[in-house]
């Protein structure tokens, strides 16, 4: 589908921060960039009524609720409490009814699941909510372990900043990574943080990985074409192999040929979407020697082919890409 138009949903204990996430992907004019632009509407259960936010400040829908209606997504923030209007609960339903994609950012999913849209369905939110989602709605599957979950008409993200990962990546997936970079770029945050197709697991350089360590990563990313075991990582880290795979699963919660298979996925998705290297030659760069490997490693992080990622999310021109 074409993504046009987009509702954000708005009532009574609305978070800030997570409706300001779906503002400033589609609700600012971008078009001198050549991003094209949203019909972006706020609605509420009464237009021109203030809603409470949950910091003390209003808000005021220029648009009511029918305004979900016929969108091509409805974009749920986050919502304090539980007592959601009846109304707007019947809205979002009639809106998924009509074909909308239904999105929502952190605790917002507690709104798609009161509307009946979580029954049998993968999803997640933030961590400090997921037991509760998942005894409220005990039909729903709730992964913990994601930035997003994306189920076709539904995605949902986990707590705050992953919003962002959410709504860039569904840009991502309607209108391709060319559009998707340029928003990105003007909001200064990477396009896409992580790996999956269906589900997005976060896996770049741990934000707290310490000091002492984050060069031996650092390392390892810029010589990811070269043949690694934990002995010959350990060697250059002047430790023993065992002490460093113990570090190195504290620092970033994966075995050491974990992380270094994830990340040259991570690599050579870049160079499917950024380059015409045939796929040969981006094993070759990414370290994994042969095409054969590169095929099963992505298949199993990225959900597909490389070959069938590149004609989705290439940015470079696709007849290239195609002979490539």
């Amino acid at each position: 589908m074409a993504l046009r138009s987009v509702s954000a949903l708005v009532l009574d204990g609305l978070a800030v921060f997570e409706f300001g996430v779906i503002c400033e992907v589609f609700g600012i004019d971008r078009s001198a960039d050549g991003v094209p632009n949203f019909d972006f509407k706020v609605c509420g259960p009464e237009p021109a009524k203030p809603l409470r936010t949950a910091v003390g400040a209003t808000i005021i829908p220029d648009h009511g609720l029918d305004d979900l209606i016929g969108a091509d997504l409805v974009a749920i923030p986050a919502i304090g409490g539980s007592g959601y209007s009846p109304d707007a609960l019947d809205a979002v339903r009639r809106a998924a009814d009509s074909g909308a994609i239904i999105l929502t950012v952190c605790s917002g999913a507690f709104v798609a699941g009161a509307a009946g849209l979580l029954d049998g369905r993968p999803c997640t939110t933030h961590w400090m909510h997921a037991d509760r989602l998942a005894a409220m709605y005990p039909t729903a599957k709730v992964d913990r372990n994601v930035l997003f979950v994306d189920d076709g008409d539904l995605i949902t993200s986990a707590g705050t900043a992953a919003g962002i990962d959410a709504c860039l990546h569904l840009v991502r997936r309607e209108l391709g990574s060319e559009v998707t970079n340029k928003i990105a770029r003007r909001m200064v945050v990477p396009p896409q943080r992580d790996g999956g197709q269906r589900q997005y697991i976060d896996q770049p350089i741990p934000v707290r990985c310490s000091e002492r360590f984050a060069p031996h990563l650092d390392w390892i990313l810029t010589n990811l074409d070269k043949p690694h075991t934990v002995g010959t990582l350990a060697k250059r880290a002047h430790m023993s192999a065992r002490t460093f795979a113990r570090r190195f699963v504290e620092e970033t919660g994966r075995t050491p040929m974990q992380w270094v298979t994830d990340q040259r996925v991570l690599f050579a998705r870049r160079l499917l979407e950024e380059s015409t290297l045939d796929i040969d030659h981006i094993a070759e760069q990414s370290g994994f020697g042969n095409a054969t490997l590169l095929r099963h490693h992505f298949r199993r992080v990225i959900g597909v082919t490389p070959s069938d990622y590149r004609r989705r999310f290439a940015c470079a021109d696709s007849d290239s890409a195609a002979t490539a």
